[in-house]
């Protein structure tokens, strides 16, 4: 099928063109053969034409759908990386096939599959070089983890053990230490979840589990904090200051109770207790 054909079987139902360009309903359903000869149209004519304008943005969306079977192609080699979710990277991956189609250049006779590819497959490795550790790392250390676990491959096939620190760092040239940062490092690419059963018996579903044997914040900790403070404050309060906040919040007495027990009208009491507490809180708050 040449261009022509190509170009007659996407717009069989729309024959609308725009700025010479065929109009494509549904850029998406075009098959990928098809895709590749409509591309070439595309663009050539997206060098040429203006950005922001209209026809440009209808170019430039066209070609993006009409390729992203290309995209659903390369994140295929990578469905057993990261949580599983594919989602993600086909959308990682199209920002790969974005870059692909503004950088693409006509003269230098290549096939826009060839040139796609790589800066797809590239833009989906460094999601996940970047964004799959459970923990940030530096990238540095990212690398190294890769490098040590190729090294310790190698060296247990060699060796018929585990490689230690200091045969791992002969291998590969580095220090005993920078090795050590490394293994530690690796600890952060996966996370674990605290509903593991804990200790050896790991394949017991009733043993206890992380999350029964970590600590929490007490709840009495924010109160303990709280009164640890208070305390000197209520010290500079008056004896019958001292007292009202007793009766009030010790014994819990009502305002009543307390002008019967001072000899006081409650309506007395009630200003007492606010000027006390009203004190008490600007000292809290400084």
């Amino acid at each position: 099928m040449n261009a022509r054909r190509a170009t007659d079987a996407a717009t069989a139902q729309t024959p609308e063109v725009t700025d010479d360009l065929p109009w494509i309903e549904d850029a998406g359903k075009v098959a990928p053969k098809d895709a590749r000869l409509l591309s070439k149209l595309f663009l050539d004519r997206l060098r040429v034409l203006e950005e922001g304008t209209h026809e440009y943005q209808y170019a430039r969306n066209t070609l993006i759908e009409m390729n992203l079977s290309l995209v659903r192609f390369a994140a295929r080699r990578f469905r057993n990386r990261g949580n599983g979710d594919m989602e993600d990277v086909v959308q990682v991956g199209t920002i790969g096939l974005i870059k692909a189609i503004d950088r693409f250049d006509l003269t230098r006779e290549v096939e826009f599959t060839s040139f796609a590819i790589p800066y797809i497959v590239g833009e989906i490795k460094r999601f996940f070089r970047d964004t799959t550790w459970a923990v940030h790392v530096p990238r540095r250390l990212q690398e190294l983890r890769v490098a040590l676990a190729k090294s310790k491959e190698t060296l247990t096939t060699e060796l018929g053990r585990t490689p230690t620190v200091k045969e791992l760092a002969a291998h590969l040239d580095l220090t005993d230490d920078e090795v050590i940062d490394g293994l530690i490092a690796a600890n952060g690419y996966v996370a674990g979840s605290i509903d593991t059963p804990g200790g050896e018996a790991e394949t017991d579903d009733g043993a206890p589990k992380y999350a029964d044997i970590m600590g929490d914040t007490d709840p009495a900790l924010e109160l303990f904090e709280d009164l640890h403070t208070l305390g000197p404050l209520l010290q500079r309060l008056d004896e019958r200051e001292r007292a009202i906040i007793e009766m009030r919040f010790g014994q819990e007495l009502t305002q009543a109770e307390i002008g019967r027990e001072l000899h006081v009208s409650q309506m007395h009491v009630s200003r007492l207790l606010s000027r006390t507490l009203t004190k008490l809180r600007s000292g809290l708050l400084t």
